[in-house]
């Protein structure tokens, strides 16, 4: 054997020798970890899982916190065993922790907006203007609630398209929130000829709201002349309903007070234009 091979041959071995040491020193704190690891991040699901079932069977919590809560816990969870893992191969999580504070803050200072969204995230579930399933206007957008997190709050506009508003814009506006009342009122106008008998018309319309069952009676109906129009005579009329049959009443009520104006020969009037042509002799040029 010549002296480059032998050379090469004490250098594998070295090598060898080395890897058996960290293997040896090592190898159980790697195992260890690559087992804490596993475990965690399914425990982890299972946790979040195991809350989300928890607190939906709650009568006392609402949907929108019930995924908050989730997934909480499911970054909690994973957060720990991060902490256990470098524990797992010695190192001071002490130290660490103080590293990262202070990293976690000029990180903060950077992202001053996400953190605003994120205290307002934290007041609107401490606050609760809405929950899921509600139909709120916020920020010159309307629609249903879907999800609320510490960032951003998911809804869907009445032709389900998916809208994402931060949460320091909904925190920091005003809010109307259309089914937090359990009833609502419709509000209507109606117009008739100056020909036609008022009370007679109004007698009508009250016998209309009687027909249908979804109109409620406490507060009673109200029909007033609102305005004495250039081509008619205006009532506004309001009705309270239950707030979910808010549009059908709407749309239904309308189409009602169509037919019975119809019905009783009284007249809706409508924009119109008279013509006058004035006839005047033609002169023929010879």
């Amino acid at each position: 054997m010549d002296k480059a091979t032998a050379d090469v041959q004490s250098h594998l071995e070295t090598i060898i020798r080395e890897i058996v040491n960290i293997l040896t020193t090592y190898g159980m704190d790697v195992i260890g970890a690559v087992a804490i690891l596993i475990i965690g991040l399914w425990f982890s699901s299972r946790a979040a899982k195991m809350m989300e079932r928890v607190l939906t069977k709650s009568n006392h919590i609402d949907a929108t916190l019930v995924k908050f809560f989730a997934s909480f816990v499911k970054y909690l969870v994973i957060a720990i065993t991060v902490v256990a893992v470098l524990n797992q191969f010695g190192v001071q999580t002490a130290s660490l922790l103080t590293v990262l504070g202070a990293a976690g803050l000029a990180i903060g200072l950077a992202l001053q907006g996400t953190l605003s969204n994120v205290a307002a995230g934290v007041m609107l579930l401490l606050f609760r203007p809405f929950k899921a399933g509600d139909f709120v206007e916020v920020a010159g957008h309307a629609g249903t609630v879907k999800e609320l997190n510490l960032f951003f709050t998911e809804m869907a506009s009445g032709d389900n398209v998916r809208i994402t508003l931060p949460n320091s814009q909904i925190w920091g506006g005003a809010l109307l929130n259309y089914s937090a009342n359990p009833t609502r009122r419709v509000d209507l106008v109606a117009g008739i000829s100056y020909d036609d008998d008022i009370d007679k018309a109004m007698q009508v319309l009250h016998d209309t709201f009687a027909l249908d069952d979804r109109i409620k009676n406490d507060p009673e109906p109200v029909v007033a002349v609102s305005e004495l129009a250039d081509s008619s005579v205006n009532f506004v009329i309001r009705v309270w309903v239950a707030n979910g049959d808010y549009w059908p009443v709407k749309f239904d009520l309308t189409k009602a007070i169509k037919q019975a104006f119809d019905k009783n020969e009284i007249s809706i009037p409508y924009p119109t234009q008279t013509l006058y042509v004035e006839k005047s002799e033609s002169s023929t040029v010879t």
